[in-house]
């Protein structure tokens, strides 16, 4: 690693006063890479808003945006595009690895232990520095669409692929998870992956992220840091929110039920998925863009059923409780409809969102204070020890 380890001072004791459960609130660290605002400045991504990188940028291009610093200009796009068709494989020992997965496997775990696989196959594996870590970025951005679709393919004994040398990489992403999709549909779907692979690319300090920076911030390699981001993402309450929209929606069935069924879940207190967010209490602007594309999918698709049901649940949350959807509940009407199996529904998060854990990992490493916070102790008073024969 190019950076030293500093002394850490001595930190006061905690007290109640400062005392936040799960964090809440707490400025934990410094980014430049993405401002979460619920006044003028919104969404940004390194000072773009996201509805304009949404509207008019590839996901490609933002992963430049966040890995580099900068939007690239179109040659740097090109070498970059590049770049990544050309990382389009898995080494020959992570190939067996894809090719020995059981089914009944969680697609969340073979995807970490591969990344961590990955790691010990990377050319770059004992090189911490900036430049090395971006090469192990680019690597991994066009590997982990293959580990996804590959191992998944093998769990439900479908036939191999091959990855695509041509396509975007949203189009290129359709195509493993997805088959191919020709005509309006198709061109519609890859939009829309396209859109939810940006709005899900960097969130600030999410739980994820966290866990990558603090994991990054002992000076450990990128892979692990990265794997210990992937084992976080799983849980229901942060990237596995998105599956369990999907699963809810599938449960309902019809439009004609929704009602129903979200009037009772309320009543038995029973947590309806894809609602209320930690820091965007007034609503996630990223929902808002996703929506539209889910709308004009089911129009292009014929299907209005699942977008139906999303409405009329979005419709009783905003009067019974007050709350706004998040990403994740017209992400997973899209993904329906898109024919995206649900249970690849938090892993494709990874596609995307490992952008933004890379960056941070490098952001952290490059200005690095080992993340060690204090505990509020809530044991036993002192007490006196008894050895062993004397205790009653």
């Amino acid at each position: 690693m190019n950076q030293a380890i500093q002394e850490q001072p001595v930190t006061k004791v905690p007290n109640h006063s400062s005392y936040s459960p799960g964090l809440e609130g707490v400025i934990a660290g410094e980014s430049a890479l993405c401002q979460v605002d619920e006044g003028e400045a919104g969404l940004r991504y390194r000072g773009y808003a996201i509805g304009d990188l949404a509207k008019w940028s590839s996901f490609e291009e933002v992963a430049y945006l966040l890995l580099f610093g900068h939007l690239p200009k179109r040659t740097e796009m090109e070498e970059f595009s590049e770049l990544l068709v050309q990382n389009r494989r898995l080494p020959d020992s992570v190939q067996r690895f894809v090719e020995s997965v059981q089914p009944g496997m969680h697609p969340m775990d073979v995807l970490r232990t591969g990344i961590s696989l990955l790691g010990l196959n990377d050319p770059d594996a004992q090189d911490g520095s900036h430049e090395a870590n971006l090469r192990k970025s680019v690597r991994l951005l066009s590997q982990i669409p293959l580990l996804i679709a590959g191992s998944y393919r093998v769990m439900t004994g479908s036939g191999p692929t091959r990855p695509d040398q041509t396509g975007s990489f949203a189009q290129h992403l359709l195509q493993l998870v997805a088959g191919r999709k020709d005509g309006d549909p198709g061109v519609a779907m890859a939009q829309a992956l396209n859109v939810s692979l940006i709005l899900y690319a960097e969130h600030e300090f999410n739980a994820s992220t966290f866990a990558a920076r603090v994991t990054a911030s002992t000076l450990t390699d990128l892979h692990g840091a990265i794997t210990a981001a992937v084992a976080t993402l799983k849980g229901p309450l942060h990237g596995g929110a998105n599956e369990a929209v999907a699963s809810m929606l599938v449960e309902i069935g019809s439009p004609d039920r929704a009602e129903s069924w979200v009037r009772e879940a309320l009543a038995r207190k029973r947590r309806v998925m894809g609602f209320g967010h930690r820091v965007l209490r007034q609503g996630d602007a990223r929902s808002a863009i996703i929506q539209r594309h889910a709308e004009r999918l089911s129009h292009l698709c014929g299907d209005n059923s699942w977008y139906e049901m999303a409405s009329t649940i979005h419709r009783i949350m905003r009067e019974e409780k007050g709350l706004h959807p998040n990403l994740d509940f017209y992400t997973a009407v899209a993904y329906l409809l898109i024919g995206i199996p649900r249970e690849l529904s938090t892993p494709l998060f990874v596609c995307s969102r490992i952008t933004g854990w890379c960056a941070h990992v490098m952001e952290q490493q490059e200005h690095n204070r080992l993340i060690r916070p204090r505990a509020l102790y809530t044991g036993p008073a002192p007490r006196t020890y008894e050895p062993l024969d004397r205790r009653a």
